[in-house]
């Protein structure tokens, strides 16, 4: 054995109960709808660290109050900031309510992050229906 190296046990830390990291986006033709099933979740979501994008984080610390971390709005490069996030670990869950009969300027942002849950195996909700699924399980 080389000088300087010692052998050691390395003790294992127990892992605290990670609060639970949830992305919420909207298209402009959902924002009512995230912000009414945001009220609806309200205690819920409280318990959460909620990240958005840049209206939909708005509006749901105005409307039901909650805290919310604001990224950039989608179309300025938002989708692509919850993408990293994902990519790094750091999101459990991604509430977006698409809106799938509108075209969307940033439709490759949005195809980036919708490609880095699969990647990433986070689950996604595009609809109020998997959301709700989601949320009643998750939490």
């Amino acid at each position: 054995m080389e000088k300087g190296h010692k052998i050691g046990v390395v003790s294992k830390s127990r892992k605290k109960a990670k609060t639970k990291t949830i992305a919420l986006i909207a298209h402009d033709a959902k924002k009512v709808d995230i912000v009414m099933f945001a009220n609806k979740h309200k205690d819920k979501l409280a318990q959460c660290e909620l990240i958005a994008t840049g209206a939909t984080g708005r509006a749901i610390r105005e409307k039901p109050g909650l805290e919310v971390k604001q990224m950039l709005g989608g179309p300025e490069g938002g989708d692509l900031q919850i993408a990293g996030l994902i990519a790094s670990g750091e999101i459990d869950l991604v509430i977006f309510l698409r809106d799938p009969l509108t075209a969307q300027p940033h439709d490759p942002d949005i195809f980036a992050l919708l490609r880095a849950c699969d990647v990433h195996n986070i689950p996604l909700a595009t609809n109020l229906a998997s959301s709700e699924a989601l949320i009643g399980s998750l939490l």
